[in-house]
């Protein structure tokens, strides 16, 4: 029997440490959340430079990446291509933009990472360096 992976405090560490260390090195400032399976908040880092609203929008990101299992833009686009409204989900942390990921382990989703503070291609980019370490991690 496979026994379910629970991300620990000391991966999600490492992969808030990867976004910084790049965001460091582009000179750039965001706010970097992890989540467990759950959606719930593991790890936060607000660099230097990032504005507050993006605070919230990274925490809903990983949140919605890890819930639904998917980037949290291929959540919002299906909104928009079915033309539900994303309150259908019941709770108002799910967001549509992109930069939110999930996190595997093994090929099992473990969590997710949201970064937000840049234009959302850039977001995207950072979580999905983020979700690359872990993936990595897990081989």
């Amino acid at each position: 029997m496979h026994q379910q992976y629970n991300l620990s405090h000391r991966d999600a560490l490492r992969v808030v440490e990867a976004i910084r260390a790049e965001l460091e090195q582009q000179g750039k400032g965001a706010a970097i959340a992890v989540a467990d399976a759950h959606g719930e908040l593991l790890a936060f880092l607000r660099t230097d430079g990032c504005k507050l609203p993006s605070i919230q929008i990274a925490i809903n990101k990983a949140f919605t990446a890890a819930r639904e299992q998917k980037p949290s833009r291929a959540i919002g686009e299906s909104a928009r291509d079915d033309r539900w409204p994303m309150t259908n989900f019941g709770d108002l942390r799910y967001t549509a933009w992109g930069g939110g990921v999930p996190l595997l382990h093994a090929g099992q989703v473990v969590g997710g990472v949201g970064v937000s503070g840049l234009p959302e291609e850039e977001d995207m980019v950072l979580a999905a360096l983020g979700a690359r370490l872990l993936e990595e991690m897990g081989q």
